[in-house]
């Protein structure tokens, strides 16, 4: 696992038991563009069609999923492993940070609570795209999809999971923690809900405000 610098300020009346789990593509970063850019470039280096504005519209799951698709099952890995090879020099200053995604980060970090990134994306792509933002986690977990990030969810304590996707909300059902999903990515506020998300916010912009009100609430 990759432990980023935290930029915490801890608030005069702290939660240190306060962990907040984020993903990253479509929740805190419009990955989008980066991914297009990618996916026309392997497909130029590969001789190999790829539609990319189809496939950017279904980010979430695995890379490997995406790559069926497109190459016979025995080309593959091979091909995943170009992809990322290829991906720092093309994806990454192509890709902006969604609304709100540093002040959502820095929302937990400020009531002394630890902010997380999990996500499906190789995780030293990941790093680099959290560096080029000056977006701060206080760590970073990669290559885990929908139920697996339970793991990383229960291992750092995470009560709250922020994300995107339907599999965003099933990795949070499975690690018990408060579903929070935003609609930036493949999926609209009612779809969200019909998940099972808990919470559904437009976007990270709503997300400081959100956790105010979920620190004042009174517990059960």
């Amino acid at each position: 696992m990759a432990h980023m610098a935290s930029t915490s300020s801890p608030d005069p009346s702290p939660s240190p038991a306060l962990t907040v789990g984020f993903d990253l593509d479509m929740t805190l970063i419009d990955s989008r563009p980066g991914i297009h850019a990618c996916y026309t470039a392997l497909a130029e280096r590969t001789g190999t069609y790829i539609d990319a504005d189809l496939a950017v519209t279904r980010l979430g799951p695995p890379l490997t999923q995406e790559l069926a698709n497109w190459f016979p099952a025995e080309e593959v890995e091979a091909t995943v492993n170009l992809y990322r090879s290829m991906y720092p020099g093309v994806a990454i200053t192509a890709t902006p940070a969604l609304p709100g995604a540093r002040e959502a980060i820095a929302a937990v970090q400020q009531v002394g609570g630890r902010a997380i990134v999990v996500t499906a994306k190789y995780e030293p792509n990941a790093k680099l795209h959290l560096k080029h933002l000056g977006i701060e986690p206080d760590v970073l977990v990669g290559d885990l999809w929908a139920e697996q990030k339970a793991r990383a969810l229960i291992e750092h304590g995470a009560g709250v999971y922020v994300g995107d996707h339907e599999g965003d909300v099933r990795g949070a059902r499975a690690a018990g923690a408060l579903s929070v999903t935003v609609a930036t990515g493949p999926y609209g506020v009612e779809e969200l809900r019909a998940f099972g998300a808990d919470v559904v916010l437009p976007d990270l912009t709503a997300f400081p405000e959100w956790l105010a009100g979920y620190l004042d609430a009174p517990r059960a």
